[in-house]
């Protein structure tokens, strides 16, 4: 009687710690549903969602009031805004802004890409604007690095009915006393802007 007894205490310890390491384990196994600390982090986020169609600084260059903004194209439904025209202490101007296409199709822009042959290579994109310091009488070119990549927004496509596309370009700083610029791209109507510090 005392080995039967001692044979089914331990066979009712086997199944215990059996049941506990299962449960134990499922647990472990979750699918995430428990709201654990895990769950609450956000996920990380590339600020860059369009490749060369962002400026890259992960916030939305088009809040606030925009400071310039013209119509052109077929029609008049292109719409280019600038929200944000900023001079840095690196000695360069960088304006920002949207484009927004109230057509009816697609629009393609090819005349937007520069005449320059080094950034032709740029295809459809900002590298044809300009701006323009009246005050000094001198027009600056959109800057690029040493492989030709303009330091602007590359479009991947023409601009979607009814869509918004962010873009930037940047530009060599005027002088300190030059407050405000031209700007222009393509047969684009030219938008005063006034220059402001970082």
């Amino acid at each position: 009687m005392t080995m039967r007894r001692t044979r089914n205490a331990r066979r009712g310890v086997a199944a215990a710690a059996l049941v506990t390491g299962l449960a134990l384990t499922a647990a472990g196994c979750g699918g995430g549903d428990g709201g654990g600390e895990d769950d609450k982090k956000p996920a990380p986020s590339s600020g860059k969602e369009q490749g060369d169609t962002g400026s890259g600084s992960g916030k939305d260059e088009t809040e606030g009031e925009p400071l310039a903004q013209v119509k052109g194209g077929k029609d008049g439904a292109l719409t280019l805004t600038i929200t944000s025209a900023v001079r840095d202490d690196g000695g360069f101007a960088t304006l920002k802004g949207t484009v927004t296409n109230s057509g009816p199709s697609v629009v393609t822009l090819p005349d937007w890409q520069s005449d320059e042959t080094e950034l032709k290579k740029n295809g459809l994109s900002m590298a044809g604007a300009t701006m323009v310091d009246k005050k000094e009488k001198k027009r600056y070119l959109v800057l690029r690095d040493t492989t030709g990549r303009c330091l602007c927004t590359r479009f991947r496509s023409g601009f979607p009915e009814g869509k918004s596309t962010q873009w930037y370009a940047q530009f060599p700083a005027p002088p300190p006393s030059t407050d405000k610029v031209d700007f222009q791209v393509a047969d684009l109507p030219s938008a005063t802007v006034e220059l402001s510090g970082e």
